[in-house]
């Protein structure tokens, strides 16, 4: 058999796996992208998420670096792995055509959206992956794909170039800032002094609990969604109207999630939120802590970037008169009665 048929497919994959695990290592997803994304329940746990990029570290090693029965069932399990991937790509994709809301999918550590092409891609590497799986076991136990290639290093050379030539294809620079990312549409309307004074602090690093249990990082959470954040409780009269209006809201801003923060655990509270967007749960009051000394209802939005884009507003009448500037900048167009759906 070829060296390059048994060597090409799995180096390919290879250096996918590692590219792949180091992207998420670098920026790593969240629960909530993983239930975005159809993760089935049972395997949305906290520890899976931080052992993910590791496991796909460790397989793309294998694949490169082990032949025979070892290397078979490296590539055995990478199909596995590459169907599964297809199979969650594939049906985002049809719902996502179907509702005509985007899906998105951190699948290289950055929160992309899913399309035809995204659905081609992970089908091209589920069929380099079964062909991986018919050829390693030819290559030596000991060095895998890359000891196949023995002395002809000028295959090697040119999977180096073409996976040199992918990556400045696909390359893509930074985005320009995103409408969720810049304070001018978030602020409430007043003079161009007041938006400038307007100051981006960070969204603060801290943990807090999801409706279903599972811990999570608030500025990691918002890294692939921007987040509306309604600091509510169940114990505060004038919260009610803004309690009511969250699934009104959540239709009108389809590219947010809307979360609710409540100060009790999820078991402790009649907010609690099991399916996404959960609840959010901040019993020791470390959100507050950190961006502001507000009173309930209060609202405040988190960005794409890592930053605060607006407020925190307070008050029932100023975050309806919030969720009206965000509809906007998104939108092109006011909302009739400052924002204020079902009134």
């Amino acid at each position: 058999m070829s060296t390059a048929l048994i060597a090409a497919p799995a180096l390919i994959l290879a250096a996918v796996m590692v590219a792949s695990a180091v992207a998420k290592l670098r920026r790593p997803d969240d629960l909530a992208g993983w239930a975005d994304l159809g993760v089935p329940a049972a395997f949305r746990r906290e520890w899976l998420l931080r052992l993910h990029p590791w496991g796909e570290l460790v397989l793309g090693l294998a694949l490169a670096l082990l032949g025979g029965l070892l290397g078979s069932l490296a590539a055995l399990a990478c199909v596995a792995l590459m169907a599964a991937y297809t199979w969650l790509i594939g049906r985002a994709w049809s719902k996502a055509r179907e509702s005509g809301a985007d899906a998105t999918c951190a699948c290289f550590g950055e929160s992309a959206p899913v399309t035809g092409v995204t659905l081609l891609r992970n089908a091209w590497l589920l069929f380099l992956a079964l062909v991986a799986a018919a050829t390693i076991w030819a290559a030596p136990l000991a060095g895998g794909a890359l000891a196949a290639l023995g002395a002809d290093w000028a295959w090697l050379v040119a999977l180096a170039a073409a996976a040199f030539t992918a990556a400045i294809i696909v390359w893509r620079e930074p985005e320009l800032p995103d409408p969720l990312a810049s304070p001018a549409m978030t602020e409430t309307p007043g003079s161009v002094d007041d938006q400038l004074d307007y100051v981006r602090a960070r969204t603060p690093a801290v943990p807090v609990t999801l409706g279903d249990g599972s811990r999570a990082n608030l500025r990691t959470l918002s890294l692939s969604r921007p987040i509306l954040l309604l600091a509510v409780s169940e114990t505060c009269g004038s919260c009610a109207p803004v309690i009511e209006r969250v699934p009104a809201w959540r239709a009108l801003l389809p590219e947010v999630d809307v979360r609710m923060l409540v100060s009790r655990l999820p078991e402790e509270s009649k907010l609690t939120e099991l399916e996404h967007p959960h609840t959010l749960h901040d019993p020791d009051g470390n959100v507050r802590a950190s961006i502001a000394d507000w009173g309930t209802p209060a609202a405040v939005l988190l960005g794409v970037d890592g930053l605060l884009a607006g407020g925190p507003e307070q008050g029932e009448r100023a975050i309806t008169s919030f969720v009206a500037d965000i509809y906007e900048s998104l939108h092109g167009e006011r909302l009739p009665d400052e924002g204020s759906p079902g009134r």
